[in-house]
């Protein structure tokens, strides 16, 4: 099998080249060709290829040439949509880094072009893959907490300057950290729920640490499911430079009328109580980028989609421009209109 990332832009690309790589009978291509235009001391092109031991070639044309099974696709957000639907006519599976577009309408015309062509299309949600996240859902799969109420939600992380500052470009990202943290959180919602939320009220500020960016550094927003099922994410970028990543970098507390479970996968640990058991804790450490891959790689074996799929990343999206329409109105905005 032949597997082509496509740019060097996201800092996952190198864990996704190194779960490639470490699959036996897989031959593995990178194509960086914007890396000149980063600032000095910003990995990428064929040094950081060769650093990680995989072969390199200057453009996207030579990929395309190479006639690769399948992509990963990790360039800057406004890059997703031309490399997904060139891939998509060119009969290739493709798994795109989150989101999926930087729009509605960006991200519908992608599913269409993926499913039009017969390919794969997977979103990158590797959070889905987490132990905890499993016990998370078979607890509230089986009744074990009885009926979810309401759920409250975080994934905080630092200011992205300095390395891949292309993150706080509207032009490039698409937002700030409503669009770079509230996808993953709205996955694991719109799974754990089986259903996507009526609608999304936001506000958001922007208090960076060390300059100033034009994008929100911060964010709260409040989601109504069905059923009357309230959440609530906390998606900022507060944390200052120098603190690690804990618990709340993905974080579910999820209160049911019979119990409540905490989860933050990055923490590898689950907690919580239901009234059958009483304190439960278990802990969890899992390469959840590697589980994505292995899943990805499947679907392109059998040419079957897995999830996180293409229309997984769609509703993500629909929720994050719910979320700056509602910025932009003061009022809760609805995800479907």
């Amino acid at each position: 099998m032949k597997i082509a990332i496509l740019s060097f832009d996201h800092l996952h690309s190198t864990e996704y080249a190194a779960a490639l790589s470490a699959v036996p009978g897989l031959d593995v291509l990178v194509a960086d060709p914007d890396h000149e235009l980063r600032p000095a001391g910003e990995p990428g092109g064929p040094a950081l290829a060769s650093d990680l031991g995989v072969a390199y070639v200057d453009d996207y044309d030579a990929v395309w040439d190479w006639r690769p099974d399948a992509v990963v696709i990790c360039s800057e957000n406004r890059g997703h949509r031309e490399l997904v639907l060139r891939a998509a006519a060119e009969g290739v599976h493709i798994l795109c880094e989150k989101p999926l577009g930087i729009s509605p309408d960006e991200a519908v015309e992608m599913v269409e072009a993926a499913e039009s062509a017969g390919v794969v299309l997977m979103t990158a949600f590797p959070v889905r893959f987490s132990p905890a996240y499993a016990e998370l859902r078979s607890a509230v799969r089986s009744g074990l907490l009885g009926t979810v109420v309401s759920i409250a939600a975080t994934n905080c992380g630092g200011l992205p300057v300095g390395l891949r500052s292309w993150f706080v470009d509207p032009t490039r990202s698409g937002g700030g950290a409503i669009t770079d943290h509230v996808v993953h959180v709205a996955d694991l919602l719109g799974d754990l729920l089986e259903a996507d939320p009526d609608e999304v009220y936001a506000v958001a500020n922007s208090i960076p640490q060390g300059g100033t960016v034009d994008v929100e550094t911060g964010a709260l927003l409040s989601l109504r499911y069905p059923g009357g099922v309230i959440v609530s994410i906390d998606c900022s970028w507060s944390k200052p430079k120098g603190i690690p990543d804990s618990g709340d970098l993905v974080s579910l507390t999820v209160i049911g009328t019979d119990g409540v479970a905490e989860v933050a996968p990055f923490a590898g640990v689950t907690s919580g109580w239901n009234t059958h058991d009483g304190a439960v804790a278990l802990s969890h450490v899992a390469p959840m980028d590697a589980m994505l891959i292995s899943t990805f790689l499947d679907a392109v074996r059998t040419g079957v989609s897995a999830e996180p799929s293409g229309r997984a990343g769609l509703r993500a999206v629909e929720i994050v421009d719910a979320a700056y329409r509602s910025l932009r109105s003061g009022a809760s905005e609805l995800v479907h209109s």
